[in-house]
């Protein structure tokens, strides 16, 4: 095998993010410690995505392949996340993988991308979901859920997301296809979901930190297209914690 499509699971409390840092621990500093001991050589590891310190994955994408020519990849597919899993530290995991041609690449060949973002809306913080929920502090109606919907339903659509992409970003396309993006209740939390053909810095936790704008009265539900069209960070909302947010699937064409 040339090249291997895993897809990883991750607790991201204890890393800045994925994508590798000088003397800072990340997910994949660990990938690739963990590649170079089950096959035994250095390998290149390449990511679907970057993520931000204390963000989760539940569907991270990433592919391994053989750094030098002439080596390969010799251990099963079904056998290799255990080969792998007993090299990484336990909070990730790889769930599953499987061979893809040598022309494809984990971020440019996804079409999809989803993410959730998870909020305790309770009055009462609970300290096991302690960097793994956003700790609202306060409880979210039915009809303050309504009015969020109603707000995230106007992301749906092709446009230019600036006004939800972090300041000093130098991103110049800007735009994005947002194909789902709804709000949920699910016992003690309230998620939202979205997914699009790609996100910018920090565009999730914009959008989330806006609908919580809108739960709060200080942002009309009405308002989101304006806000897009306005392409003016200062008019959408706050950017909320990185410990709600997990990256949840990376959609391939078959």
């Amino acid at each position: 095998m040339k090249k291997v499509l895993l897809t990883v699971a991750y607790n991201g409390r204890a890393y800045f993010g994925y994508q590798l840092q000088p003397d800072k621990p990340t997910v994949a500093l660990e990938m690739n410690k963990a590649a170079a001991s089950a096959f035994g050589f250095e390998c290149k590891v390449t990511g679907c995505s970057r993520t931000d310190s204390g963000v989760h994955a539940l569907g991270f994408a990433l592919t391994v392949e053989p750094k030098n020519e002439g080596e390969e990849i010799t251990v099963p597919l079904d056998k290799i996340p255990i080969a792998m899993n007993i090299k990484l530290p336990n909070d990730i995991a790889v769930l599953s993988a499987e061979e893809v041609p040598s022309d494809f690449h984990p971020r440019y060949s996804a079409h999809k991308k989803s993410y959730v973002y998870k909020i305790h809306a309770s009055k009462i913080r609970n300290p096991f979901y302690e960097g793994f929920a956003f700790e609202y502090g306060r409880e979210i109606s039915d009809d303050e859920l309504e009015k969020m919907n109603i707000a995230a339903n106007q992301f749906i659509g092709t446009h230019n997301f600036d006004a939800f992409m972090a300041v000093g970003s130098k991103v110049e396309d800007t735009k994005r296809t947002v194909h789902e993006s709804y709000v949920v209740r699910n016992g003690e939390f309230v998620e939202f979901h979205v997914s699009a053909d790609g996100f910018l810095y920090n565009m999730v936790r914009i959008m989330v930190g806006t609908l919580l704008s809108v739960r709060e009265g200080r942002i009309d539900p009405l308002a989101i297209s304006d806000i897009i069209e306005s392409k003016k960070r200062e008019n959408a909302g706050f950017t909320a914690k990185a410990e709600g947010l997990y990256l949840e699937k990376i959609f391939y064409n078959s």
